[in-house]
């Protein structure tokens, strides 16, 4: 047995079936969605410039060319990480060294350090591309915004929030409580569009009073990412479910309500 078949086994069903572990796992299960937490708090700080030290029209002078490729490379490593961690392929690997019951929130935890990472180090481009001066309409456009982050946050809670971002893992481990097989449920705005979380996102980056230069590269890209991560999500979906989620696709919207999938 090699060092590396050992350093497996030791996180084999002995070890992560004891009640030490259940704790540790369970504590650990927390602080990654709290760090998750703070993460996407300061997120609509960072979008909207509201409330937190850094926003994304904030930070350290740098040249243009600086700018776009620092902040291109920071989006690139939260899409490849929230991405390629997503996918079943990984997870089959990745679960042989980390704990299954801690695996969802590890991704959480990594995700939330990526995101972290980008708002530190964003570097402001901050030529306005448009801004509206009728205050009427500013208000609609933040509120718009404001709108979008909390269809986010409902969204994740008609599904399973908790399990979303690794708690309910945790917590059935500690209880001793088999996992679920996944069942496929469509509940409240996911009868009318299959991504309102997504659609919340786009909304939330879109929907400004000011945008600059730097606002409209973080929100064209995000939403680019957005398409591609649907499309990889969609494929696991149909590999999951088969028929029955094909048929769910062809009858529901991607993102927009009123219009049916075609």
């Amino acid at each position: 047995m090699t060092q590396l078949d050992q350093q497996v086994h030791s996180i084999g069903p002995e070890v992560t079936g004891s009640r030490i572990f259940k704790f540790i796992a369970f504590l650990y299960g927390i602080a990654a969605y709290l760090v998750f937490f703070v993460t996407i708090l300061y997120a609509i700080g960072f979008v909207m410039g509201v409330m937190v030290p850094k926003t994304i029209d904030t930070g350290s002078d740098s040249s243009t060319v600086e700018a776009l490729i620092v902040n291109l490379l920071l989006m690139s490593l939260f899409a490849l990480q929230h991405s390629v961690m997503a996918r079943k392929q990984f997870k089959a690997w990745w679960t042989q060294f980390v704990p299954k019951p801690v695996e969802r929130s590890t991704y959480v935890l990594f995700a939330s350090l990526s995101l972290l990472l980008l708002f530190w180090q964003w570097r402001p481009l901050p030529s306005v591309i448009w801004s509206v001066e009728n205050p009427d309409v500013a208000v609609t456009l933040v509120t718009l915004s404001f709108a979008g982050w909390v269809l986010v946050f409902t969204s994740t809670f008609m599904i399973n929030h908790f399990e979303l971002f690794g708690l309910h893992q945790v917590t059935d481990h500690l209880a001793g409580k088999e996992a679920a097989p996944p069942r496929f449920k469509t509940p409240l705005l996911y009868k009318f569009v299959r991504h309102p979380i997504y659609l919340g996102f786009i909304i939330a980056f879109w929907a400004a009073p000011t945008m600059t230069a730097g606002h409209l590269l973080f929100a064209a890209v995000t939403t680019l990412y957005i398409f591609v991560g649907i499309a990889l999500e969609e494929n696991d979906l149909v590999d999951l479910f088969g028929e029955e989620y094909r048929q769910y696709r062809q009858r529901v919207s991607m993102l927009i309500p009123w219009r049916r999938s075609v």
